[in-house]
């Protein structure tokens, strides 16, 4: 029978971290649940929904529609073992891909393809927002070893201020500057945004963005469409069957490892290698579902905690990134699937270790009780830095590790341990792979569905809706009248003034030739005129 999670005495802790210890010896993979809140009761409890759950991950891998509001397959575990695709067409695509980023990192990285100018790469400038940045930020922070590879910069938002200091950084090196660009659609605002100002200052520094452009997008998209029509570089395919939170074993995230010269097939076989090893239709054995059952008992099945995510590791310093987009993403719904308001979801959070120790260790283990901590780990240190006298870094690391664990203990605070014996492109594969299972297996259990976002298209909506009214906006102050922001508003039909203030005193603090008459702290007093 489990020990019960109380604290009660270490004998009985100890007895339920030997009861709940997963291990894969293959991958070199340990994960330890027996510092969550869960028991025998739960687990025997949850088994008939995660029978439920297992026949539904089932069905999804075979080719199911497990996006029913968007109609469309989920078949990002095809990128990894490409003999799982219901046709034999969608395998040979996935696997000629693969082998069509390969050689292309190859050319790129031994010179044998080059600039226009006729002189080697040096840069990659990654252009992409949501998964299209998340994704190849973390494959190049997490596996990119000095002097391996090129430098990437990354235009993942559409602050101008990050452009500016971006383009600028880059310079006289933009002429041999390869420029990619990330859009499932081809519509999305922030990738066309960037790519225009890429384009148009490459251009200033003598660059040809034919030569030097590669599309990543769907076939036939809006951005294919361009591509082919500028006779870009090069296109990889994305595929409709792949979101973008879980697009990092396609070109999203394989591209940038090989351009950085990392190990492709490892990182496509760990992943492949965990899919196997979560496809166990056995909770006790099974770690994603561990992790989803652990995470129910802990949010009471409605997502009551925060997920604190703890890498002592620098390179898994953007994980906690990651996984935001990964499991809020995916979780936070307003509706299941029957149509009934649930607002689901888990929020994410994170730093690494042993930063966190100087940072919010503290209301972890004194305030509020509402989250449970992720750590992760990695055993193996690199033979270059040694010990200097008695002092041996990784086992400072490690100490913080396990006294942080211990603490959150002493104080009822609950965490689960990923373990990795190494940290390689292999051990990183397996990790996302995991972390996707478990999102996908929570989501059976509180019947949701993980794989589409209307939160985000409505929040994209609003976006436009917000420009299109600017657009009346100016064209209304165009005549050079000074107008009050309640006749703007009664001319133009809004609902209310607050958007138009915010709007003029964005123009306004800019050289776009707007000027503001009164006291900025009392709007409703203002005057606005185009000078």
């Amino acid at each position: 029978m489990l020990a019960n999670f109380d604290g009660s005495s270490a004998e009985s802790q100890w007895q339920r971290f030997c009861e709940l210890l997963w291990y894969e010896e293959d991958l070199g993979i340990w994960l330890d649940v027996s510092r969550m809140a869960i028991g025998q009761g739960d687990l025997d409890g949850l088994a008939p929904r995660f029978e439920q759950a297992f026949a539904a991950m089932a069905a999804l891998e075979a080719g199911a529609i497990a996006n029913p509001d968007e109609q469309r397959q989920v078949g990002h575990y095809w990128l990894r073992t490409p003999s799982l695709a219901p046709e034999p067409a969608i395998a040979a695509h996935i696997d000629a891909e693969v082998e069509r980023i390969a050689a292309f990192g190859q050319a790129v990285l031994n010179g044998s393809l080059n600039a226009p100018n006729g002189q080697p790469f040096t840069d990659v400038l990654w252009i992409g927002i949501g998964g299209s940045g998340l994704g190849p930020l973390l494959m190049v922070r997490a596996l990119q070893d000095a002097g391996q590879g090129l430098p990437f910069h990354f235009f993942d938002n559409v602050d101008p201020n990050g452009m500016s200091r971006t383009l600028a950084a880059l310079d006289t090196r933009l002429a041999t500057t390869l420029v990619v660009v990330v859009s499932k659609s081809g519509g999305t605002p922030e990738p066309h945004i960037g790519m225009e100002q890429a384009q148009a200052r490459l251009e200033a520094r003598g660059g040809q963005w034919s030569g030097q452009a590669v599309a990543v997008t769907m076939l036939g998209s809006k951005l294919d469409q361009l591509a082919v029509a500028g006779q870009w570089l090069r296109r990889f395919d994305m595929f409709d069957w792949v979101g973008g939170r879980t697009s990092i074993t396609s070109a999203v995230g394989l591209l940038p490892a090989a351009l950085i010269a990392a190990d492709i097939t490892g990182f496509l076989s760990g992943a492949s290698r965990m899919d196997a090893l979560t496809r166990l239709a056995d909770l006790r054995r099974n770690p994603a579902a561990l992790m989803a059952a652990s995470w129910y008992v802990a949010g009471h099945g409605r997502g009551q905690r925060d997920m604190v995510v703890l890498p002592y590791r620098d390179r898994l310093e953007v994980f906690s990134r990651y996984l935001q987009q990964l499991v809020m993403e995916s979780l936070g719904k307003k509706h299941d699937r029957n149509g009934e308001v649930v607002h689901q979801g888990i929020a994410v959070y994170g730093n690494k270790g042993s930063t966190d120790q100087h940072a919010y260790v503290q209301q972890l283990r004194d305030g509020i009780d509402n989250f449970f901590v992720t750590f992760i780990e990695a055993l193996e240190e690199p033979s270059d830095i040694p010990p200097i006298g008695d002092e041996i870094p990784g086992d400072f690391l490690d100490g913080f590790l396990q006294g942080t664990r211990s603490a959150l203990m002493e104080g009822g605070r609950q965490s689960l341990s990923i373990t990795l014996r190494r940290f390689d492109a292999t051990t990183l594969g397996a990790l996302i792979a995991l972390f996707e299972r478990a999102v996908g297996l929570y989501a059976e259990l509180v019947n949701i569905n993980a794989y589409d976002q209307p939160g985000v298209e409505a929040g994209k909506k609003a976006a436009a809706e917000i420009l299109a009214l600017q657009g009346r906006l100016e064209a209304l102050l165009a005549d050079g009248q000074e107008r009050s922001l309640q006749e703007l508003q009664q001319a133009l039909g809004a609902e209310s003034p607050e958007p138009l203030f915010w709007i003029l005193r964005h123009l306004c603090a800019n050289p776009r030739g707007y000027r503001a008459s009164g006291a900025w702290g009392q709007p409703a007093a203002m005057r606005f005129a185009k000078a």
